[in-house]
C-alpha cells in the first residue's frame, strides 16, 4: 500500500455487544457519556459520547451471558489516567453514595502510579483506559534482577498495575509466600503480606486477612520499616485512599 492510498484521517469507532439498551443507558449516563443517537426497533442500536472518544452499542449474540465478562471490549488510549477516574469516581458517588468496585458493573482502583484502569459495564464489556506513555516492554513473571520473593512483588505490583489483573497478582504472591517465605528478607516478607491484604480488600474476599496481619505484625522490622508497612497497611484497609485521586474528599 502506498503512502497516497488512502487520507490518513480515520476514526475507528467500537461497537460492543449490549444485553439490555436501558441498563447500559443507565450506567453510561451516570458516568457523564452523551446519548447521540438511540433505537429500539428495526434492530437495538446506541451512540454515545464521552469527552473526545465515542463507543456504539448493538444486540447481543444470542445466549450471551454478561456474568462471564467477556463480551466484548475497546482500549480508550488518553495522557493522563487519573482525571478520568476521578470523575467516574466521583460520578457513582453521586448516584450511589459510593463506588462500585466490585459485581458489575464497576470500575477497578488506580494506585499512584499505576497506568490503566478497567470499567467492566452491565453487558460484561470492558473500557480500559491506558496511558499513552505506558511502558511498551513489561517483565511479567518479575524482573530478572531479582530472586525469590522480591521478584513475586515485582510480578505482582506488573499484574496489579499494568494488566489490572488483581486475581492473578493474588495468586502469584501467595504462591511465591509458600515457596519463598521463609527465606526471604523480613522486610519483603511484611511487605508481600501488606499486599495480600490489599489485594484481598480489592476483590472484595476477606479470608486469611486477619492471619496475614497478625503474621505481618510479628515480623522483626526496624523503626524505619515499621512505618513503611504501616503506611502499606493503612492504604490497604482504607480503600478511600485509593479512589480519592484529586484530593476531593470521598462523600460518606
Amino acid at each position: 500500500m502506498t503512502d497516497t492510498a488512502m487520507p490518513k484521517n480515520e476514526t475507528t469507532i467500537p461497537v460492543l455487544p449490549c444485553a439490555s439498551l436501558e441498563d447500559t443507558l443507565d450506567f453510561y449516563e451516570m458516568l457523564g457519556f452523551e446519548v447521540t443517537y438511540k433505537q429500539k426497533k428495526p434492530y437495538l442500536y446506541l451512540a454515545l459520547r464521552c469527552s473526545g472518544f465515542e463507543v456504539h452499542f448493538g444486540a447481543g449474540p444470542e445466549g450471551m451471558d454478561p456474568s462471564l465478562e467477556n463480551a466484548g471490549g475497546c482500549l480508550v488510549m488518553v495522557d493522563e489516567v487519573a482525571p478520568y477516574h476521578a470523575e467516574f469516581t466521583q460520578s457513582m458517588r453521586r448516584a450511589h453514595g459510593k463506588v462500585l468496585v466490585s459485581g458489575r458493573p464497576r470500575i477497578t482502583r488506580l494506585r499512584p502510579g499505576a497506568s490503566r484502569f478497567t470499567l467492566v459495564d452491565p453487558s460484561g464489556n470492558s473500557l480500559v483506559f491506558i496511558r499513552r506513555d505506558e511502558p511498551a516492554e513489561l517483565e511479567y513473571g518479575g524482573s530478572k534482577e531479582l530472586q525469590g520473593l522480591a521478584r513475586a512483588l515485582d510480578n505482582a505490583r506488573i499484574l496489579r498495575d499494568f494488566k489490572n489483573d488483581d486475581l492473578a497478582a493474588f495468586r502469584a504472591l501467595k504462591s511465591a509466600l509458600r515457596r519463598h517465605g521463609d527465606k526471604a528478607a523480613p522486610v519483603d516478607r511484611a511487605v508481600a503480606l501488606a499486599t495480600l491484604v490489599e489485594l484481598a480488600i480489592a476483590r472484595d474476599d476477606r479470608d486469611g486477612i486477619d492471619e496475614w496481619i497478625a503474621e505481618l505484625r510479628s515480623i522483626p522490622l526496624d523503626a524505619q520499616e515499621k512505618r513503611v508497612i504501616e503506611d502499606k497497611l493503612r492504604e490497604a484497609t482504607d480503600p478511600k485512599s485509593w479512589l480519592a485521586e484529586t484530593g476531593t474528599p470521598p462523600e460518606e
